[in-house]
């Protein structure tokens, strides 16, 4: 067994005890899935957490109706596959009821929007954590916090307020109305995710391998093409491009990455030497400074 290998399974048997705390603390627990790797690789570990038995929660999809077509398809799928329980809730279903205001411009991104749905979400159901494949290494906000994350009942995070976490002690406890956010991955790298894909030869949707796109270039970033999601002035010229997505979020703020890596261990290759961040290629972080760190003080996950 070689070195990597050993990280990658010390990681993942720290994940493993993570979700095993999750059941064994928490009434109702959920796990927040976009159908991106990292969220994907938290369903891999839950199935090995709980084996023989199956995922003892459901899923979680916020979808915001902008989604990639692929990484719909791929949820669908996955779910049908593990027959697990997949619960959606929409952002459109929240801008009809007049919670939340869609944006306007050639910037417009229904990425903030979705933080409404989440919590109305769980609210409905009563979840008490929620899990997530949140990672230290992707944004600075996201290094500050805990890997169980404590909400208040408004379901606002206090990066001033946090439990600490000594010695793998992870407090569950919680008043009435507050609810935890769990990052079984906290602890990862987008590089040791991409490892422990290649290890288990889990499938991931095809946007995250090179493929011809039609895109265009706004602030030095490569945007796909979609007339009916993504704004295009007239003067941004499309152009078929070789690319693949580093992340998975909206079409409105995922850009893509000029690349030829077609299978995993390309891609893991590609990482290694890349010196542009994954949330470099996030369109929606670039708004401040403090992007992220807002909107995980407003509730999102």
């Amino acid at each position: 067994m070689n070195t990597n290998s050993i990280h990658v399974g010390a990681l993942e048997s720290e994940a493993i005890f993570i979700l095993r705390e999750v059941v064994a603390q928490f009434e109702k627990p959920v796990l927040l899935f976009s159908g991106g790797k990292d969220s994907i690789t938290l369903v891999r570990l839950a199935q090995k957490a709980f084996y023989p038995a199956k995922i003892p929660f459901p899923l979680l999809h916020i979808d915001t109706g902008h989604n990639f077509p692929e990484t719909i398809a791929f949820r669908d799928r996955l779910v049908e596959d593990l027959e697990v329980t997949l619960l959606v809730r929409k952002v459109q279903d929240t801008i009809d009821a007049g919670k939340v205001q869609e944006e306007k411009g050639k910037y417009a991104s229904r990425n903030m929007l979705q933080t409404e749905t989440l919590l109305d979400a769980i609210e409905e159901f009563g979840f008490d954590a929620c899990i997530g494949g949140a990672r230290r290494d992707e944004e600075k906000a996201r290094a500050k916090e805990r890997i169980f994350s404590v909400r208040d009942d408004f379901g606002q995070w206090d990066e001033k307020n946090q439990r600490p976490e000594l010695f793998d002690m992870l407090n569950g406890r919680i008043d009435l109305g507050q609810n935890v956010r769990v990052f079984p991955i906290s602890n990862w790298t987008e590089l040791d995710v991409w490892s422990y894909i290649q290890q288990e030869q889990i499938e991931i949707p095809s946007i995250y391998f090179a493929h011809p796109r039609d895109t265009f270039i706004r602030d030095g970033l490569i945007w796909s093409v979609n007339d009916e999601v993504v704004f295009r002035d007239e003067e941004e010229l499309v152009e078929n491009r070789m690319v693949r997505f580093r992340t998975v979020g909206d079409m409105s703020c995922t850009a893509a990455v000029l690349s030829d890596a077609t299978d995993i261990a390309t891609v893991v290759d590609e990482i290694r030497m890349s010196s542009l961040s994954e949330r470099g290629a996030r369109i929606d972080d670039k708004r401040s400074e403090a992007a992220m760190e807002k909107r995980k003080q407003q509730g999102y996950f």
